[in-house]
């Protein structure tokens, strides 16, 4: 999923900015290459030009309206088949062995991957969305697989590289921080 305004951000197309001096959307795409996924789309908008450009040829590209992340997955789910795992471009930290744990973990319905809202303020990132699940505060990472019904299985993860969304700058230092000290290895061996 890349093709959200990122005015939070307010730093261009969010899919291009930068994080361990590469775009977030080089750093989610690696991953996936390099997980067990058969086959990756890119779903862009309008508010995406320049995105679209750079993955024009890499990767087949769903152009949806832009109208926001639940509408414009909705448009793209219709044009693939179920199950199918999303993640977000602003999740810059995620490695092929996260992508791979959620299609292990993954049954039927949906999955949602959701990290502890406690962990996103420890990490100092922003936690705008959350939902009270099994007495605790959780929020979703970005990662999901969709299947054919809505029944929903939630997984909580305690990896700090699926709660570190970039939407604001204070979010961009944390996951620049993150990472220099894993060496860019999501970008280079997707681990």
């Amino acid at each position: 999923m890349c093709g959200g305004a990122g005015t939070r951000l307010d730093r261009g197309e969010k899919p291009l900015f930068e994080v361990g001096g590469a775009p977030m959307i080089d750093r989610v795409l690696r991953a996936v290459e390099t997980s067990r996924i058969d086959t990756a789309h890119a779903v862009t908008s309008p508010l995406t030009p320049e995105t679209i450009r750079r993955l024009d040829g890499r990767v087949p590209i769903i152009k949806t309206d832009g109208d926001g992340y639940v509408t414009d997955l909705t448009a793209a789910l219709d044009r693939v088949d179920r199950p199918v795992l999303t993640v977000v471009s602003d999740l810059p930290l995620v490695t092929a062995e996260l992508i791979d744990r959620t299609i292990d973990a993954y049954a039927d319905g949906a999955l949602t991957v959701c990290v502890p809202t406690e962990l996103k303020r420890r990490l100092g990132v922003s936690d705008d969305a959350t939902r009270a699940h099994g007495g605790r505060e959780l929020s979703p990472t970005g990662l999901n697989v969709i299947g054919e019904d809505d029944a929903e299985t939630i997984r909580v993860s305690y990896d700090a590289r699926l709660a570190i969304n970039v939407n604001r700058p204070s979010d961009a230092a944390v996951a620049d921080e993150f990472a220099r000290i894993l060496g860019g290895e999501a970008v280079t061996n997707g681990s």
